[in-house]
């Protein structure tokens, strides 16, 4: 019977590890189906942006909350290079609480991500941005047709366009990953709509860079999680620098909080955080493929060796990079080929993914449901929305 990175079927289902290793090994057939879907949604995509973006006074945000507002973090750059509109990344968790700080009173493009599209922030934010706005846009990008955000219909002064993943990229398991790597691809390819047709070649190269990971560093990331690290810290540029955040909390989740996780840029974390690494530490490096960025990143890490570097380190990059040292250097391209350094961002979170699902089954959980106290769920619970009221119209209970 077929398995998922290194297990049987019956294994997986006894160690309560099934979904999370099929949702992380179909990742690269989910991209190819996730371009399928934006290329054929083309049309009505751009048409959507083209109506949006003809507001001179627009404000564009990208939300989510906990891993669905870190797409919005990664996208935060290239969304607003690719289309030359002021973007935002604010969360949900901070758009509710804080409404006046963030919405346009004239017109808003709320972009929102969401894997259940249940959460009640996420179904609060949009109610909030009608309130505060004369006219808001609204697209949903959600892995869930059966969510309250899927499910959204069009108000007075609003418009609402929502855009549905392929039916894998609905995690059963608790953490996201095909959801998160699916939803931020969408973002992306909607960023370049209107080269969506070329962009094939792009996503065809992430999928080779996955199944590049998938079956020749899956083993060695199955015995570095053998490792005795108590810390684990994740260092990116740019986009990378929220796929970094990611990462953190892929490992933190799976492993119940047993290995406690940071992030930073390469740049920022010499300014305070880098205190926090000691003998027990597993340092993960993903590097970018520019050139210039790069410079910056190679001087941290030589900094690194040259005092306390930690237990074992990780580096991940595009092409071979001769002038670092990491123990583990997963080499994403075997030919040469390069991405557009956004891009990267899609398949730079694997290494986390793969590595917290080992580390959970070292730590004897189960990665389909690894919170053993249920600290954590799949959609939140607890969270009630108070009533809030501005120009006369009302939001929440």
């Amino acid at each position: 019977m077929s398995g998922y990175l290194g297990f049987s079927q019956n294994e997986l289902q006894q160690k309560g590890a099934f979904f999370t290793a099929r949702e992380i090994a179909q990742q690269p057939d989910l991209w190819i189906k996730t371009w399928n879907l934006v290329a054929s949604q083309k049309d009505s995509l751009a048409s959507f942006l083209r109506e949006a973006f003809a507001h001179d006074s627009l404000s564009v945000i990208l939300t989510g909350a906990g891993t669905s507002a870190y797409i919005g973090d990664v996208l935060q750059g290239p969304f607003q290079k690719n289309t030359g509109r002021q973007t935002m990344a604010i969360p949900t968790t901070d758009l509710i609480s804080h409404p006046a700080h963030y919405f346009n009173a004239n017109t808003n493009l709320l972009i929102s991500f969401a894997r259940s599209g249940d959460s009640p922030e996420s179904v609060a934010a949009l109610q909030l941005a009608d309130v505060f706005s004369q006219k808001t846009y609204h697209l949903i990008i959600t892995c869930n047709p059966k969510g309250k955000l899927a499910l959204s219909k069009e108000t007075a002064n609003s418009r609402v366009l929502v855009f549905l993943l392929p039916p894998e990229a609905d995690d059963q398991s608790l953490a996201m990953t095909g959801s998160f790597t699916s939803m931020l691809l969408a973002g992306l390819l909607i960023s370049r709509i209107r080269e969506v047709q070329e962009l094939e070649r792009q996503v065809s190269r992430l999928c080779d860079y996955a199944n590049n990971i998938l079956n020749n560093y899956r083993e060695k990331l199955r015995e570095a999680a053998k490792l005795g690290f108590e810390r684990a810290i994740f260092l990116g540029s740019g986009p990378l620098r929220s796929v970094a955040n990611e990462s953190d909390l892929k490992v933190q989740e799976l492993t119940d909080g047993k290995v406690i996780c940071k992030f930073d840029s390469f740049l920022g974390f010499r300014h305070g955080p880098k205190a926090v690494i000691n003998p027990y530490t597993l340092m993960v490096y993903l590097f970018s493929n520019d050139k210039y960025v790069y410079q910056y990143e190679r001087d941290l890490i030589n900094d690194i060796e040259a005092g306390e570097k930690g237990l074992f380190s990780i580096g991940v990059t595009e092409t071979r990079n001769s002038d670092v040292n990491t123990n583990l250097l997963i080499v994403l391209s075997e030919d040469g080929n390069k991405v557009d350094e956004e891009f990267l961002s899609v398949c730079s979170v694997l290494p986390a993914q793969i590595l917290g699902f080992y580390k959970s089954l070292e730590f004897g959980l189960k990665p389909d449901s690894p919170s053993e106290n249920a600290t954590i769920t799949r959609v939140v619970k607890g969270v009630f929305i108070y009533p809030f009221s501005c120009n006369g119209k009302h939001a929440g209970k």
